[in-house]
């Protein structure tokens, strides 16, 4: 376990185990694989709280700054706990011309949240990102891999509802 730097209380020291032993694992410098680092993180904790940032950080021997910069340029990266199922709208400019900004306000409006939080159910988290690279199919939306291209705003109610039959698993 790497020496205590910071209140990890928070963090599940098994978890910060594995995390340890997947950064021995690594090969060569250990500060050119952050992003990998994070994306271990990420799936070990589900998200990126800042004191698991100063964990990576100090684990790979650079700035709390440094890694908080990747953690937030990052769309894939996420700071707070989220949703069984991340719903992006693209808002890149095809998207946008095309309505995207429509879509994701009725987005919104139905999960009964704000951009980047939890819905009430736990179910959703609505993020914005800019290009995703499918211009051709927009708007678009994605829903964890699934991708819904051309999407209308009469649309969501039905793409969410599908989702919403789902049992959240714990």
């Amino acid at each position: 376990m790497r020496e205590k730097i910071l209140d990890r209380s928070t963090l599940d020291t098994a978890l910060l185990a594995r995390l340890d032993a997947y950064i021995d694992s690594l090969k060569g410098d250990k500060q050119e694989q952050l992003i990998h680092v994070l994306h271990k993180a990420q799936e070990l904790f589900g998200h990126l709280p800042h004191n698991l940032q100063l964990y990576v950080a100090h684990a790979l021997g650079l700035s709390g700054a440094r890694v908080n910069g990747v953690v937030t340029f990052y769309s894939f990266f996420n700071e707070e706990p989220v949703g069984k199922y991340v719903t992006s709208v693209c808002m890149g400019t095809a998207c946008f011309v095309k309505g995207a900004d429509k879509v994701l306000e009725r987005t919104l409006n139905l999960l009964g949240t704000k951009k980047g939080e939890m819905s009430p159910d736990g179910l959703f988290t609505v993020k914005d990102i800019r290009c995703i690279g499918a211009c051709g199919l927009a708007p678009v939306v994605t829903i964890n891999e699934k991708v819904y291209g051309k999407v209308k705003v009469g649309q969501i109610d039905d793409i969410l509802s599908r989702y919403r039959g789902e049992k959240r698993a714990d």
